[in-house]
C-alpha cells in the first residue's frame, strides 16, 4: 500500500469506528469491516497490526470498551443492567466483555469499576 492509500484507509476506518459506530455490530468480522474500508482482509489486517499497533479484536475492543464506559457512566442508562450496556456496546459475550474489562482495570470486576467510577 502506498502511503496515500494507508492514509485514505485509517481515515475511512476511523470515521466508520468513532461516527458510524461499525464496531456496535457484535458479528463485525475483519471482512466485513474491510468492505467498508474498501480495503482487502489482508491489506486491513496488515494496518491494524503495522499501523495501528493492534489486532482485529483488539482494534474492535477498545471501541467497545471505551462506547461501554462512556454510556455505563452516563445518568441516562442508569435504568440498563451492566451487561444490557455491553450488548449496546457490541460484546456479543458476557465472558469476553468480563475479561476484557478485568484486563484493562488490573483485574477490577465490572461492578467494582463501576462504583470506583461513579460521581
Amino acid at each position: 500500500m502506498s502511503a496515500a492509500e494507508i492514509n485514505i484507509a485509517i481515515d475511512i476506518l476511523e470515521k466508520g469506528m468513532k461516527e458510524e459506530e461499525w464496531f456496535q455490530n457484535p458479528s463485525l468480522s475483519l471482512r466485513e469491516l474491510a468492505e467498508n474500508v474498501n480495503i482487502s482482509s489482508n491489506k486491513l489486517s496488515w494496518l491494524l497490526n503495522e499501523r495501528i499497533g493492534k489486532n482485529f479484536n483488539e482494534y474492535i475492543n477498545s471501541f467497545r470498551l471505551e462506547n461501554f464506559k462512556n454510556n455505563d457512566l452516563n445518568p441516562v442508562n442508569n435504568h440498563l443492567t451492566l451487561l444490557a450496556i455491553a450488548y449496546e456496546s457490541g460484546f456479543n459475550s458476557k465472558t469476553v466483555f468480563k475479561r476484557l474489562l478485568q484486563k484493562k482495570t488490573k483485574e477490577m470486576i465490572p461492578k467494582a469499576w463501576v462504583k470506583s467510577n461513579q460521581f
